[in-house]
C-alpha cells in the first residue's frame, strides 16, 4: 500500500517535540532568565528565542548527524561573519548567540546510543556555567569614571601606589587601576579614567 503524502511517522514526530519540548525550556533558561537578568537587553529576545527554535527544527528534518553538524558549522561561520560586519553586537551577546545555536543544534540531533539524562545534564551544565560566569563578572565588574588630574608629578611608574592613594582620597572610592586618556602638558592637567569596584 502506498504510503500518503501526509502521513506522519508518529515516533519520530513525537520525538521531536519532545526534543524541541527540552529545548525550549533550556532556552527559556538561558535567554529570559539568564541573558535577560543580566544585559536587560529585551529588543534580542525575540531574535534568540527565534534563532534557537528555527535552527532547532532545520537540524531536526536533516536524516544523517553529518548534515546536521555541517549545517551547524556553517551557521557559526555565518554569525562569525556578521561579528565583524555588525557594530550592534557586543561579544557578550555574540557568545549568547553561539550558546543558543549550539544548545538547539545539539538538542535536536537524535542521539540513540547516548542517554536521554545525558543531553537534560549537558544542557544544565551550559545553563549553569552562563549563570556562574555572569555572577563571576558581577562581582569583579569595575565602574569607571573620567576625571581631570592636576598633580603630573605622581603619573611616573614609580609613583603608582602614591596615584592611588591621592585619587581614592579625592574621590572617595577604592580607586584599583588607572588609564591615561590624555595630558595637557602646556595647562599642567591629565584627563584620567578611574576604575574601582561600584
Amino acid at each position: 500500500m502506498k504510503e500518503s503524502f501526509f502521513s506522519l511517522d508518529y515516533p519520530a514526530f513525537w520525538g521531536i517535540m519532545l526534543r524541541f519540548a527540552i529545548n525550549l525550556v533550556f532556552l527559556f533558561f538561558l535567554i529570559r532568565v539568564i541573558y535577560f537578568r543580566y544585559s536587560k537587553k529585551e529588543k534580542y529576545l525575540f531574535t534568540f528565542f527565534l534563532m534557537g527554535i528555527t535552527i532547532f527544527f532545520i537540524c531536526s528534518l536533516f536524516r544523517t548527524v553529518f548534515m546536521e553538524l555541517s549545517f551547524a558549522f556553517g551557521i557559526f561561520a555565518v554569525f562569525a561573519i556578521l561579528r565583524f560586519r555588525t557594530s550592534n553586537f557586543n561579544m557578550k551577546d555574540m557568545a549568547y548567540i553561539f550558546t543558543t545555536i549550539g544548545v538547539s543544534v545539539m538538542n535536536s540531533l537524535k542521539l540513540v546510543k547516548f542517554p536521554f539524562l545525558g543531553i537534560l545534564i549537558i544542557n544544565t551544565i551550559i545553563v549553569l556555567s552562563a549563570f556562574m560566569l555572569e555572577e563571576f563578572q558581577l562581582k569583579n565588574k569595575l565602574d569607571s569614571h573620567l576625571i581631570i588630574y592636576e598633580d603630573l608629578e605622581l603619573l611616573k611608574p614609580d609613583k603608582k601606589a602614591k596615584l592611588l592613594k591621592d585619587l581614592s582620597e579625592r574621590t572617595g572610592k577604592n580607586i584599583m587601576k588607572i588609564k591615561i586618556r590624555r595630558i595637557n602638558y602646556k595647562r599642567n592637567i591629565a584627563r584620567l579614567e578611574v576604575f574601582y569596584y561600584g
